[in-house]
């Protein structure tokens, strides 16, 4: 009877890992262990730590579409309150870690974009994806008149997540969870105020 792969016990180290300690500090052999996996292993599933990479985002981006189910794709929420429940239940996400964790895709951006071409266009597609799903909202959000029509539901979306990553970031450096509170009665307070009847 073959042995079970350890591929996917190293993907859910490494994305483990790499939260904790980002893509310099995330060491193959601390992956490894925390597999319950040899260190040989590695070379029989990835060519490069870099490709390796590439999968552990995709892997944390499939989680992050896991978390839209309810929020962003529920149709039984109007298209504000879809973007309202995303933000909480990421915000909740962070409180348990202490708020000190981040997004891995908003981290891996910061350290890796100007130093590995591969990780830099895995994470450009994420970005644009996870754009395609706050646009929706918007898109809708405008159409039913919920919010004003005066911007490019892609470029508001592109405004949210950028803005949403700058409000981690303070988050991760404050551990504290104001920024994310701040960023959250700004935006509703503007680009996503609800229109009045």
């Amino acid at each position: 009877m073959p042995k079970p792969s350890s591929r996917d016990a190293l993907l859910d180290a490494g994305l483990a890992v790499m939260l904790e300690q980002g893509y310099s500090g995330a060491g193959l052999r601390d992956i490894a262990a925390a597999a319950s996996a040899p260190l040989g292993s590695f070379s029989n599933h990835f060519k490069t730590k870099e490709a390796f990479a590439v999968e552990v985002i995709q892997r944390y981006f499939t989680l992050m579409k896991e978390w839209m189910e309810p929020t962003l794709n529920n149709q039984s929420l109007t298209p504000l309150d879809r973007i309202k429940s995303y933000l909480e239940m990421i915000s909740c996400k962070q409180e348990s870690t202490g708020w000190s964790r981040g997004c891995l895709v908003g981290n891996l951006s910061l350290e890796t974009a100007t130093q590995s071409e591969e990780i830099r266009q895995q994470l450009s597609a994420i970005f644009a994806e996870w754009r395609h799903f706050f646009s929706v909202c918007m898109r809708e959000a405008q159409q039913q008149g919920q919010i004003e029509a005066d911007f490019p539901p892609e470029d508001m979306a592109d405004f949210l997540i950028a803005g949403w990553q700058g409000a981690m970031l303070r988050m991760k450096v404050d551990r504290s969870p104001r920024p994310l509170q701040q960023f959250k009665s700004m935006a509703f307070a503007t680009f996503l105020k609800e229109k009045r009847a």
